[in-house]
């Protein structure tokens, strides 16, 4: 019976090597089968790491299943994504405005339309980044990217520069502003910004990334950290003239309501909300880039990630309500806007005096 019951088992296939000594072998397993499975297929979430086998990936402490080939998406990179679409919306109204109105041909508007182009040029840098980083795969499409981001951001802040210089101007040389600031200085201005911009856009390509030495990469990638150090100091130096220059402007303009008695109190009231609306452009503007560019400083790629997408989310949103802050809110593009929308102008607009000046923008 003993001898029967050996040829019964040899004869359906178990392996005759069953001593204590060997060792499992999973490749002689079906190749369709898991050799490791799921000790808790039908509670997700168990936290089974006591079934854990080394030198396997899994996506979370809670999650032991491992990673599939296929990339996840990241929410936050939607987010970016969603960001740089509305950017690009906005933005292109404001652009689509200022073209088709001949009227808005003045310096001021020259600017805004740099600004609202920088700003474009960024909300298509952000969704170039999310199709690169999960459609496009390779180093020359990261570091076109990259560069677009670069040039975009930084013309985005040196625009918003020259149109502080602008009203710091239109103040200190009221009676000589128009005839000063003329089309072509304006454009030549305009020109030095966006040159600059593609030489900061195009350094990445020509070797000052982190590809080949990974150690010395900042929160950026391919941006190396002495690089980004260095792009957040110019930013830092920036925010530091254009609050210079601000603290100037209601300097004259406090002046000015205290020259003129006969209209003191209607001064009064327009100072005082000059000064609150200068005040929000320059918390906006810290709240944004701030955050960003200290980190810049004091971090490095081995921070955690997390990190980085908020406070580059915070310095994308700066894009987001520039249009907003210099171009919906002026008198003349509130115009264009209704024009083109429904083809008539609200009775409070054509009352308005049409704004000139710098300082109404």
């Amino acid at each position: 019976m003993i001898l029967s019951l050996a040829a019964a088992m040899s004869s359906g296939g178990i392996p005759q090597n069953t001593t204590s000594s060997s060792t499992f072998d999973p490749s002689s397993l079906d190749p369709w089968l898991d050799p490791y499975p799921d000790p808790y297929p039908d509670l997700p979430g168990v936290n089974a790491s006591s079934s854990a086998v080394p030198g396997r990936t899994y996506n979370s402490d809670l999650d032991l299943r491992p990673l599939t080939s296929q990339q996840d998406v990241s929410p936050w990179d939607v987010a970016l994504c969603v960001t740089g679409t509305l950017i690009a919306c906005e933005n292109t109204l404001v652009i689509a405005v200022l073209f088709y109105t001949p009227t808005l041909r003045a310096p001021m508007f020259i600017l805004i339309g740099s600004l609202a182009f920088a700003d474009l040029l960024a909300g298509l840098g952000l969704i170039l980044n999310f199709v690169f980083t999960y459609l496009v795969e390779g180093e020359v499409v990261t570091l076109v990217a990259t560069g677009i981001l670069i040039a975009a951001f930084s013309a985005s802040i040196l625009n918003i520069l020259a149109i502080t210089v602008d009203r710091y101007l239109s103040l200190y040389n009221a009676l000589t502003y128009h005839t000063e600031r003329t089309v072509l200085f304006t454009y030549l201005v305009v020109g030095v910004i966006w040159l600059v911009c593609l030489v900061l856009g195009v350094l990445p390509a020509l070797g000052w990334n982190c590809l080949d030495d990974q150690s010395t990469c900042s929160v950026c990638r391919p941006v190396t950290k002495s690089n980004a150090v260095a792009l957040a100091v110019f930013f830092l130096l920036v925010f530091a003239l254009m609050m210079q220059l601000y603290l100037q402007i209601c300097r004259i303009a406090f002046r000015h309501a205290q020259q003129i008695a006969v209209q003191h109190q209607f001064l009064a009231i327009s100072t005082t909300k000059g000064v609150q609306t200068l005040s929000v452009i320059l918390c906006a503007f810290a709240m944004c880039w701030l955050p960003f560019a200290m980190y810049c400083i004091v971090a490095d790629s081995s921070y955690p990630i997390i990190y980085t997408y908020t406070t580059v989310l915070l310095a994308a949103c700066n894009s987001v309500i520039n249009p907003i802050i210099y171009a919906f809110r002026n008198p003349d593009i509130q115009k264009g806007l209704w024009l083109a929308c429904c083809g008539c102008v609200p009775s409070n607009l054509s009352l308005r005096p049409r704004a000139r000046t710098s300082s109404n923008v």
